[in-house]
């Protein structure tokens, strides 16, 4: 029997995402804001995978990000787009060691996480066929 794709669930990530930045996890001491920047963007990505899955899965085999951000106003809304494109970028950004910057603290971390959590859930109720509706104006 062949085991398929490990798949990540968005809540299991910001359930993991949630222990580091609420308590001390033994080994982590100097790499858990980027552990935890690492986890919530995969959450969001794997929330995007399933909107695309769901609602427009032609998209799915676009497998690089950025195409599927930029796209994803005119699907899901500019609301939307605008939190989990921010969420996606400041993440990013966050989880690659850059010596001449400070890493995101606990504060930009649990903001950054609410974004994602709520980016989520909207990714979820989002509809199948929304293109440039109502929140256009947003």
């Amino acid at each position: 029997m062949t085991a398929g794709p490990i798949v990540a669930v968005p809540e299991s990530c910001l359930e993991a995402a949630d222990q580091l930045l609420s308590s001390v996890v033994r080994g982590t001491r100097g790499a858990w804001p980027r552990a935890c920047a690492w986890l919530l963007r995969l959450a969001l990505e794997a929330a995007m995978d399933d909107y695309w899955w769901r609602c427009h899965p032609e998209v799915l085999p676009m497998r690089a990000r950025s195409p599927q951000f930029l796209i994803l106003d005119r699907y899901a809304g500019r609301s939307i787009a605008a939190r989990a494109g921010y969420a996606w970028s400041a993440l990013s950004r966050a989880g690659h060691h850059h010596c001449y910057e400070l890493g995101l603290t606990a504060g930009e971390l649990r903001r950054l996480r609410e974004m994602v959590a709520t980016v989520i859930s909207d990714l979820a109720a989002a509809r199948v066929g929304h293109e440039r509706g109502s929140d256009d104006h947003d």
